[in-house]
């Protein structure tokens, strides 16, 4: 699994260095804060409706998908003569579109992957941060690799750590 945020050549570039990587997620930041700029300009002057809007649609994106969500927009109601907003909803819908096949949110919900890179890069700062930036610690990219790899080992599901020191060296 690769979690992208929708840029230019992504999706081939993890093809091309990671040949195993079976799907290519969009994170669902990246669509949530362009739905929640498109509520704004529905909704300019009642901010509580416009993040209402926001939450809807990213319910509606979550649960259902990204080609779900842009047939939901391109049919909507928009009101007339509203400043940039034909415009945006044009753009919006484009980018459902085009990253739909990356939007499948419902099926990979089901397959327990995360959506969002959040808990990644939560886990950068425990695993890493802590670890690598403590005080006098000077690290070269070896070492470094090394340490993340036995620190997320550390840090991992409860039984891990010792299940990994504890397996067998001979040879079969």
């Amino acid at each position: 699994m690769g979690l992208t945020d929708g840029g230019n050549g992504l999706e081939e570039r993890l093809a091309e260095n990671f040949p195993l990587v079976r799907v290519v997620i969009l994170d669902f930041y990246h669509p949530a804060e362009k739905l929640t700029g498109l509520s704004r300009l529905l909704h300019p002057k009642d901010q509580a409706q416009a993040e209402e809007q926001a939450r809807a649609w990213c319910r509606l994106l979550r649960d259902e998908g990204g080609a779900l969500l842009a047939a939901v927009l391109r049919e909507w109601a928009w009101p007339p003569r509203r400043p940039g907003l034909a415009e945006a909803v044009a753009e919006m819908v484009g980018y459902l579109e085009n990253h739909a096949h990356r939007m499948e949110y419902p099926e990979y919900l089901a397959q327990g992957w995360c959506i969002g890179s959040g808990a990644v890069e939560s886990a950068c700062k425990t695993v890493v941060g802590q670890r690598l930036k403590l005080a006098g610690m000077r690290w070269g990219e070896d070492g470094a690799d090394a340490l993340c790899h036995l620190r997320a080992l550390y840090r991992s599901d409860r039984g891990q750590w010792e299940a990994f020191w504890n397996r067998d060296y001979t040879p079969n």
